[in-house]
Order: C-alpha cells, then sequence, then structure tokens
C-alpha cells in the first residue's frame, strides 16, 4: 500500500513539474497555477498518509484500555438480557 501512495505522489509531482515547464515555455498562468494545484495535492496526500498512520497507531495502542474498560463496565453492572418476546400475532 505505501508502494502505490509513493508512486502516485511521484507521478503527481512528475505531472506539476511537466505543467510548470510548459507554463514557463508559452508563458501562461493557468498551467502555472495547475501545476502548483497538482504539487499542493500531492503534498497534501503525503500529509493525510502520514496522520492517518498516526491516527491508526493512537486506535491500536486504545484498542486495549477500550477493551479492559469495557469489561469493568460489565462487570460492575450486571444487567439482565432482554429477550425479544414478539409473536407472529403481534405482526
Amino acid at each position: 500500500m505505501t508502494l502505490l501512495i509513493i508512486l502516485i505522489v511521484v507521478g503527481l509531482v512528475a505531472w506539476a513539474l511537466r505543467l510548470m515547464d510548459r507554463a514557463i515555455a508559452n508563458q501562461e498562468f493557468s498551467l502555472m497555477l495547475a501545476g502548483f494545484l497538482v504539487a499542493s495535492s500531492a503534498a497534501a496526500m503525503m500529509g493525510v498518509y502520514f496522520l492517518m498512520g498516526d491516527y491508526l497507531l493512537y486506535l491500536h495502542q486504545t484498542e486495549g484500555f477500550a477493551r479492559v474498560y469495557s469489561a469493568e463496565l460489565n462487570a460492575d453492572f450486571d444487567l439482565p438480557e432482554i429477550e425479544a418476546t414478539m409473536t407472529s400475532s403481534a405482526w
């Protein structure tokens, strides 16, 4: 998965550089703006990738705490289970 993201980002950066090169050659502001937007999307993609990696690590670490906390709550409050008493005649 990481390799795929790196390939996509490298492709986006190469495309942005190509657009900016054409912008300089043709003296067009719109191509320069397009190249900047493509490059910023590549940077944003890498930023989201790193943020999600940290977030998933955080979730993985807190998963064990959530299980312990849930087990403690279930032990403290022993609630009876409610069974469905619907019959076919009620429908």
